[in-house]
């Protein structure tokens, strides 16, 4: 396999105007993060609310201005190239965003929604227009009599299922699903999820899918990065990681996911610290029960394919 997309040291600082009650402030919401993603693999990125999953993503995919690092897709380096030459690669970057309502414009019907990309894009016209959106309709499943409907006339299920037939049309290499099943009934998670999966195979199509539902990552995902303030704090292979967690906020996030007929889900002591005044050493130290007094003084590097956390007891 080839490497498609490369992430070195991948860093976003936000600064924070001054207050009446706070000085001025630096918000580090990415924090030095490497990342790889082969052509056609599937990459879970998954953590807490606030974290920095989506944040990541849209710097990935250069909706946002890195502070720090570095961004290699299919070998060009994206991070500063300039919008004029990184258009024609865009084709090739989709996102699918959570909330597929506010992803469509109520105004535009669903064929003008799907055939945007392709006009903007010069990939099609007229009648060859015209077919390749009933074609992409009927990939994910809804034919021809939904052409001419409004996002209002949908359903969840159904404007989702829009939004990917629009991220399809410029043939893209990566589509970065974020939270793609997160506002659909759990009978129609299922379905998007085997559609997803068809996709990817008859596409060839790499996926970096960012969800809080572990039980959806372990099913669509061969390799799994955990993220904890701004940094990914344990990267493996799915078996790996949810059969074998190292890291002790890895092993808390399992924990948490309600099991039938089993013990009540147990959840990491405290909150997450405020991400404008993070704690020195390991960020999650704050919170761990196996915390020692090094843990404090210097942040450890990600444990990537099972190289044992220093305070875990593991590996």
């Amino acid at each position: 396999m080839t490497a498609l997309l490369r992430a070195s040291g991948l860093a976003k600082t936000y600064a924070l105007p001054r207050t009446a009650f706070q000085p001025a402030r630096q918000l580090q919401a990415v924090a030095g993060v490497d990342l790889l993603l082969e052509a056609g693999g599937t990459l879970g990125l998954v953590g807490e609310s606030g974290c920095g999953k989506s944040t990541l993503a849209r710097l990935l995919l250069r909706l946002t201005p890195a502070s720090a690092g570095r961004i290699v897709f299919a070998g060009q380096d994206i991070t500063a190239m300039p919008e004029a030459t990184l258009r024609p690669l865009r084709r090739r970057l989709q996102l699918v965003h959570q909330n597929p309502g506010a992803a469509l414009d109520p105004r535009l019907t669903v064929a003008q929604a799907v055939s945007e990309p392709l006009v903007i894009q010069r990939l099609a016209r007229g009648a060859d227009l015209r077919d390749r959106v009933a074609a992409l309709l009927a990939e994910v499943g809804l034919g021809a009599e939904f052409l001419g409907r409004f996002p209002h006339e949908l359903s969840g299920g159904q404007k989702q299922r829009v939004c990917i037939a629009r991220a399809l049309a410029p043939e893209p290499s990566l589509l970065v699903l974020d939270e793609p099943t997160s506002a659909l009934d759990v009978s129609v998670q299922a379905q998007m999820l085997d559609m997803l999966a068809e996709l990817r195979e008859r596409r060839g199509l790499a996926y970096l899918f960012i969800s809080h539902n572990l039980a959806v990552v372990r099913q669509v995902c061969a390799e799994v990065a955990v993220m904890y303030l701004g940094r990914i704090v344990e990267q493996g292979s799915a078996e790996q990681v949810f059969g074998a967690p190292r890291h002790p906020y890895t092993r808390a996030l399992l924990a948490s996911v309600p099991r039938l007929g089993g013990a009540p889900p147990a959840t990491a002591p405290g909150e997450p610290p405020n991400p404008a005044a993070p704690p020195p050493g390991c960020p999650f130290h704050p919170r761990c029960t196996m915390a020692q007094p090094a843990c404090r003084e210097g942040v450890p590097p990600a444990l990537v394919n099972g190289l044992a956390c220093p305070v875990s007891g593991a590996g």
